[in-house]
């Protein structure tokens, strides 16, 4: 008991000495069963965590295993880039993570690159078509999932390849369609010039002796590049001769039973006769009588006592039924000149004189007198006289007539016991040569040509013009006027509607062929935008109302909305193409365009784009407006064609936020001058105090 008492044991003297020894492994570290530090064998890829006051180690994220000895990549992609990423998306691995990058032809929401799905991010298809011209000339886009598609416009065709077509792999492009020459049609005439674009129209008439029933013939340019034929033909007229009679002895008549109307018609008569007289026995003749009277008649210069044998018949091309009459011509017993005789018309301008005498060889003389005039111009006269003489019974004289003239002829014998005297009108057709040469355009609607014909001449011309727009199917436009003039090269302005392609008959009323010339006019600048002026002071600004253009002056092609800097609206110029996209400027002390709409996207009633909507518009960011800054905004339309652009503008609104910004400053700085007044005088009156030094501390306050 003593001993125990005076002091410790062993076992007393080495509990100091394990709670020193405990103390140092707690400061080393935790250990395991081998001794070694937990902490310090964690993998490279891992992180050392306390769980229920003990030391682990725990693989990062992105990887597995346990901890110390492994810590394996996991790859997030192994089950597929659209279960991982979504869809239209590619998935890329990387230790420790991954990211998504989209498809070609899509872009990611967050305009990045790359992005980790997480934060909502998706692939959303990009619209190729919003880049103006992508399908090159006459090329039309059209947006597919994840890429585009070109084809050819109307009135276009592809080349070098077939449709759809991509233009940065392949050497396809459009050609505007030209149909070439028109058919030829059995029995017709091509009578106006034609436009081989699509819609143009080759219009036809039937040649003499043939007709269509069932109406005009026409051939139309179509969208595959070839012509249309007509269903309808031109058939043979086969005209029946029917009622010949002779009366007063030369005379003959008949009735046609053709159906065409007010058309002239050439007859050939045919004529054989024989008699027992020893000096003139046998009189063959053929004569050509031209006539639109559906009863001709024609008096012949026959020989007296005669037999005759008549074939009557049509001219070709024109096909008939001939008529044959026969007859026998009374005797004439005067020996004597009794100064009679009658004319006859044949070959157009040609007159046939048979005097009444069975007297051979006496020489005669006659005197003609020749007055023309055209009903379609009223300064025109053709007037001419001579004296003709001849010892022939039955003379032919060939007169010098304009076409298309009305002429009376007054023939008198002279130097007869009886004077006797006989007057014709004739009515010369149309020329069948073309008088119209070297026709050309210039100042884009105007004319010039030559006319072959005498000098100081009237002449009336007939225009027929068509117009059209391939842009624009319902447009159709035609007019027929006509001009009279005496000069050797005339010129003419017509008033053509922009943007337009044309086709103009010109043909000399003398003449039976018309001359055809294409002309195609430019686009002029597009109405002007119908817009709602706005100005605001500070306050919401209401949403741009985009109505959509008339395309009267040409093909409306896009739409954009230009914010400007308030002090550059004076200075500013429609036509002008430098303004770029908001994140294309450093700065907006130029300008930028907001937002730009194909006319194809515009709906035919109207819509609204909300001013700074953070939006993409076509390839153009839609930005917020800055905070007290004045902006001008200005609503441009653009038409384009063949190669040629032109614009028309309209300020829609003017913001102006200095003067409000300035007023709110001001406000501020009132109100803190009145704060700080009050503060002044509430401190000198609970400490009714002077100090200097509160004075000072008072300014702090108000700074």
């Amino acid at each position: 008991m003593g001993r125990g008492a005076r002091g410790a044991g062993p076992t007393s003297r080495l509990l100091p000495l394990l709670l020193l020894l405990r103390l140092a492994r707690g400061a080393a570290g935790e250990t395991g069963a081998d001794g070694l530090d937990v902490c310090a064998t964690c993998h490279e890829h891992a992180t050392c965590q306390q769980r229920e006051g003990k030391s682990i180690c725990i693989c990062n994220y992105g990887f597995v295993g346990n901890g110390r000895t492994q810590c394996i990549d996991k790859n997030e992609c192994q089950f597929g880039a659209t279960v991982v990423c979504g869809n239209h998306t590619s998935c890329h691995n990387t230790p420790g993570g991954f990211y998504c990058i989209c498809l070609e032809g899509y872009r990611a929401t967050n305009n990045n690159k790359t992005f980790i799905p997480n934060d909502g991010t998706f692939c959303t298809d990009i619209d190729e078509c919003e880049v103006s011209g992508l399908c090159r000339h006459g090329g039309r886009c059209v947006n597919t999932p994840g890429s585009f598609e070109c084809y050819c416009m109307d009135g276009y065709l592809p080349r070098n390849g077939s449709e759809p077509f991509y233009p940065t792999t392949d050497a396809t492009s459009c050609t505007e369609i030209n149909c070439g020459n028109p058919p030829e049609m059995r029995h017709a005439i091509l009578v106006e010039n034609h436009s081989s674009r699509v819609g143009g129209v080759a219009r036809y008439v039937c040649q003499e002796g043939f007709e269509s029933p069932g109406g005009k013939i026409t051939s139309v340019c179509t969208e595959k590049g070839t012509w249309r034929e007509s269903t309808l033909t031109c058939t043979e007229i086969l005209t029946k001769i029917n009622d010949v009679s002779v009366f007063n002895d030369t005379c003959v008549r008949w009735q046609m039973n053709s159906e065409r109307r007010n058309s002239k018609t050439v007859y050939v008569i045919s004529i054989k006769g024989q008699r027992l007289d020893p000096i003139e026995s046998v009189h063959e003749e053929t004569v050509k009588l031209t006539t639109d009277s559906r009863t001709p008649e024609v008096c012949l210069a026959l020989y007296p006592g005669t037999n005759y044998t008549m074939h009557i018949s049509i001219a070709p091309p024109r096909h008939s039924v001939p008529a044959v009459i026969g007859f026998q011509t009374a005797e004439d017993d005067i020996l004597e000149d009794d100064g009679t005789f009658n004319i006859s018309i044949f070959n157009e301008t040609c007159l046939k004189l048979n005097r009444h005498s069975r007297k051979i060889g006496s020489e005669h003389m006659y005197q003609f007198t020749v007055l023309g005039q055209r009903w379609y111009l009223d300064n025109f006269s053709h007037a001419t006289s001579f004296n003709f003489t001849t010892r022939e019974r039955v003379p032919v004289v060939c007169l010098n007539l304009y076409p298309t003239t009305d002429y009376t002829v007054n023939v008198s014998l002279l130097r007869s016991p009886k004077p006797h005297s006989v007057q014709i009108t004739i009515a010369t057709p149309p020329t069948v040569k073309q008088t119209i040469s070297n026709i050309s355009g210039f100042n884009e609607t105007c004319l010039r040509w030559n006319i072959i014909k005498a000098v100081d001449m009237e002449e009336m011309y007939l225009f027929h013009i068509w117009g059209q727009r391939w842009y624009q199917k319902e447009f159709v436009w035609e007019m027929t006027f006509n001009i009279s003039t005496s000069s050797q090269d005339p010129e003419v302005c017509l008033e053509l509607h922009p943007g337009t392609n044309y086709n103009i008959s010109l043909r000399a009323l003398s003449s039976e062929l018309p001359v055809v010339v294409s002309l195609t006019t430019q686009i002029t600048e597009p109405p002007l935008p119908e817009v709602e002026f706005f100005t605001v002071h500070g306050g919401p600004l209401p949403p741009l109302r985009l109505r959509k253009a008339r395309e009267k002056n040409g093909p409306i092609s896009s739409y954009q909305v230009l914010v400007l800097p308030l002090a550059l609206q004076s200075a500013f110029s429609c036509d002008s193409e430098g303004a770029s996209s908001f994140f294309s400027n450093t700065s907006d002390a130029d300008g930028y365009v907001a937002a730009e709409l194909l006319a194809k996207d515009v709906p035919d009633d109207a819509m609204e784009i909300p001013i700074g909507d953070r939006l993409y518009y076509g390839q153009y960011y839609n930005a917020p407006l800055k905070t007290g800054k004045d902006y001008c905004i200005i609503l441009r339309i653009t038409s384009e064609w063949n190669k040629v652009r032109r614009h028309s503008c309209a300020v829609w609104a003017q913001v102006k936020g200095k003067i409000i910004f300035r007023l709110r400053m001001l406000f501020f700085f009132l109100l803190c001058s009145l704060k700080f007044t009050l503060m002044r005088s509430v401190f000198k009156i609970v400490t009714g105090d002077q100090n200097p030094i509160h004075t000072t501390l008072s300014k702090k306050l108000y700074s």
